[in-house]
């Protein structure tokens, strides 16, 4: 009885060091994200998206709530165009979940423009494992102007 208990928790135990590796890796992939747009570093931002990812924000006009899309190059190439320091998206908390070569990502922000706070929301990532790197392929997120916490810079 206590072999197969033992082999149980030795499983379990195993796996859960694996699930905290790949955590760390897909969170290593959203910082890289957020300091490629701090540096204004278009090159850098290229490599943690897939060539089809999308980028999407929940729009509540007026009480009227639509969903704005957008192809990734669209985001790179701002990005790209800021001087560096200007753009800092700052994060509250990563809450990770993964399924095998699929993660989700759930990250409540402030975006600061210019050092001077503009909005915050929650950002939501769908990452994939490619090739054996985490790499995203879409974010929705959500940006209001009101009620958003002061966050420290990273």
């Amino acid at each position: 009885m206590k072999i197969p208990v033992l082999l149980l928790s030795l499983f379990v135990a195993t796996q859960a060091v694996a699930q905290s590796g790949e955590k760390s890796a897909v969170k290593a992939t959203i910082d890289r994200l957020f300091d490629g747009m701090r540096k204004a570093d278009s090159a850098s931002l290229k490599t943690v998206f897939t060539p089809t990812a999308r980028l999407q924000t929940v729009v509540n006009k007026q009480g009227v709530v639509s969903v704005g899309d957008s192809p990734i190059a669209s985001f790179i190439s701002s990005v790209g165009k800021a001087k560096p320091g200007v753009l800092d998206e700052r994060l509250a908390s990563m809450d990770v979940k993964i399924d095998g070569e699929l993660a989700t990502v759930w990250t409540p922000y402030v975006f600061y423009l210019q050092g001077q706070k503009n909005h915050c929301g929650v950002n939501a990532f769908t990452l994939v494992k490619l090739n054996g790197t985490w790499q995203i392929q879409g974010i929705i997120d959500t940006r209001r102007k009101d009620n958003c916490p002061d966050l420290p810079k990273p």
